[in-house]
């Protein structure tokens, strides 16, 4: 098999053997066997963390999953990303008809058949979706998601040709490519911290063969950074909690509320007029997100009720609310996790699966009312103004 997607490096003692791959490459998952059998090494890397790893080696793990856990621990949104994320991989395998992340699951059986050890060289995803989220701001999210959601759901056909291209890139750069272009400052946690990640991982690998089967995208940084050495607690390290979100979370209700109340003692006919104006905004647009995500309607009305509590107090969410609401009456069962797979892999799948409907009304309540407390807030100045 032809050596053009595997690069030599001798580092040292060791002997390095990198495989840049496809991740939904028949051809990719073939080479990993021929080489790894041919090689014999000490160590197999994969481009995987320990909770990719399970995933893929543990499909059942699925319906294990607490969904009213997830929404208690404010994961909804994090995973909602990581199955849409998931859904854009298999339409890709689907139409070349290879199981997504066919030459990873080959890495670790080849390396299971030569009694070589096994290295999860990746960092931790949610640590990576966390440095990412930290780099782009409110309307970078608003963005990101729809960045997202666009290139997964897209009927776009991808030829062969496209997916020999697609092996300059691993997954999550495929789906975020046009958006990194937008947002250069993402290429660091997204490609450049990863690439030193991995780059450390296979040096420190035992033994002195190694084989690391890897997303294109990541080997010509490896080859540069696998030279230098990288700490990787600090990479693996989540980035410290800016303290203005919650200072700016607290003092917005409050400039609110004194703003209101200032009105009422003015004039307590418009104190009137600013408060039905806010409640208004904030409950109906949070039940609105609520709807659009064929919520239950008591789902919706919670969204209705909680939309102005969770404006007011930044340490609560509406979209919590209606999304347990929603959890409580239409609970996923086993069979939704057994299906999860699938359903993502369409748009109808996403809104039609009882998992996915529960971390839509989360996001899409949430989304409602942050919007609703913009309108609303921007309401409640102008009748201030109005009546100085």
């Amino acid at each position: 098999m032809a050596e053009e997607n595997i690069t030599r490096i001798q580092l040292g003692d060791k002997e390095l053997i990198l495989i840049g791959t496809a991740h939904v490459s028949k051809l990719s998952a073939e080479q990993v066997k021929e080489v790894i059998e041919r090689e014999r090494p000490d160590s197999v890397c994969i481009e995987l963390d320990a909770q990719r790893y399970q995933s893929v080696t543990e499909n059942s793990k699925w319906k294990e999953t607490d969904i009213f856990k997830v929404i208690k621990e404010k994961k909804a949104s994090f995973l909602l990303m990581n199955l849409a994320i998931s859904s854009f991989q298999n339409r890709l395998a689907d139409q070349f008809g290879i199981k997504p992340g066919q030459e990873m699951i080959q890495g670790i059986e080849s390396a299971k058949e030569i009694d070589a050890n096994l290295v999860l060289a990746d960092r931790n995803i949610q640590i990576t979706f966390s440095r990412i989220w930290g780099n782009i701001g409110l309307m970078g999210k608003a963005q990101l998601l729809t960045s997202v959601f666009y290139s997964i759901f897209s009927k776009e056909t991808i030829s062969e040709e496209d997916l020999e291209k697609m092996k300059s890139q691993d997954t999550l750069n495929a789906v975020m490519n046009d958006f990194t272009q937008a947002f250069p400052k993402l290429k660091t946690p997204l490609i450049d911290e990863r690439d030193q990640y991995l780059a450390q991982k296979i040096k420190e690998a035992p033994g002195n063969k190694i084989v690391a089967v890897l997303g294109a995208a990541h080997v010509p940084g490896i080859t540069k950074e696998v030279h230098r050495d990288h700490d990787l607690e600090a990479l693996a390290t989540r980035p410290p909690k800016s303290k203005w979100p919650t200072i700016i979370g607290w003092a917005l209700p409050i400039l609110l509320v004194a703003i209101i109340a200032y009105t009422f003692y003015l004039n307590p006919a418009a104190g009137i007029d600013q408060t039905k104006s806010w409640v208004l905004w904030t409950a109906t647009l949070g039940a609105i997100g609520a709807a659009v995500a064929f919520g239950h309607p008591l789902a919706i009305l919670t969204a209705f009720v909680g939309g102005p509590i969770g404006a007011l107090h930044p340490l609560l969410a509406a979209g919590w609310f209606s999304g347990l609401a929603q959890a409580y009456v239409r609970r996923p069962n086993v069979g939704d996790f057994e299906t999860l797979s699938k359903d993502v892999f369409t748009l109808k799948g996403f809104w039609d699966n009882k998992v996915t409907r529960v971390l839509l009304v989360v996001v899409l309540t949430n989304l409602g009312t942050a919007a609703g407390n913009i309108i609303g807030g921007a309401d409640v100045i102008r009748l201030f103004l109005k009546n100085l």
